[in-house]
């Protein structure tokens, strides 16, 4: 599904990524682990299209389309969601019409038809059950107000409504207790499907213990320095990066 080959880019000339390599089929989960200034957040952001990122190098494609070339809504209307480590806030903006705008975006881009009333307000109640999300905090706009744990929530919320086909997670975990990672974890579990993907950036085993990757990849230096199974997350818990790296 993604595929990523000698991928180079840069941030107000400084080199991050340094001739990565990653491919990610459909069906399957991957984690990224690796210390800081790796170039993880990097990576998500390549991907998804922010600006201020300069690829210098390689290719990057998903489902065979060159994704670098195109802007960050084309990435979006291709299948492509980025979960934010630190999700912004958009006073003004009402949750349910932030939710109802971005998927009648994404359908328009596709060629269909805009989304019922009736069928969208079924489809929010259903994901607001399973991520416990009041009517009121939907109410509001959007992550305004939001404790840490919420604003996870809600992206994980957004990322079930719109069903995209690649999801990025770039440090979802950060600042979540217990309780809060374990709804976000199982909102995450319940999107896992044979189409759809998922590339999981976390620094911590914790994480992964809730939501098991079918492969993790040590990223350093700009690239991926070593791939495992999940128990290449535990051996990393206990030991570091030191010996790695």
């Amino acid at each position: 599904m993604l595929k990523i080959d000698n991928l180079t880019a840069e941030i107000d000339g400084k080199k991050i990524l340094n001739g990565l390599n990653l491919e990610v089929p459909a069906g399957e989960v991957h984690a990224i682990m690796g210390p800081n200034g790796a170039g993880k957040s990097t990576l998500s952001y390549v991907l998804a299209g922010r600006e201020g990122y300069q690829v210098t190098g390689g290719t990057a494609t998903l489902n065979g389309r060159d994704i670098l070339s195109m802007s960050a809504d084309e990435r979006a209307a291709a299948g492509l969601f980025l979960a934010f480590q630190y999700p912004v806030e958009i006073p003004g903006v009402q949750m349910t019409n932030f939710l109802k705008t971005a998927l009648n975006c994404l359908r328009k881009a596709r060629g269909e038809a805009e989304i019922d009333a009736l069928e969208f307000l079924k489809l929010l109640k259903k994901h607001q059950k399973e991520l416990q999300i009041a009517d009121d905090m939907i109410k509001r706009p959007v992550n305004v107000g939001f404790s840490g744990g919420e604003k996870k929530r809600n992206e994980v919320l957004q990322m079930a409504m719109l069903g995209p086909k690649f999801c990025i997670l770039d440090e979802t975990d950060s600042g979540l207790d217990i309780d809060a990672l374990r709804i976000v974890a199982d909102g995450v579990n319940r999107l896992r499907a044979p189409h759809r993907a998922f590339l999981v950036i976390t620094h911590y085993q914790r994480l992964l213990d809730y939501i098991k990757p079918d492969v993790v990849h040590v990223l350093a230096h700009g690239q991926i320095i070593k791939s495992g199974g999940a128990e290449l997350a535990l051996e990393l818990e206990k030991s570091g990066y030191a010996d790695l790296v």
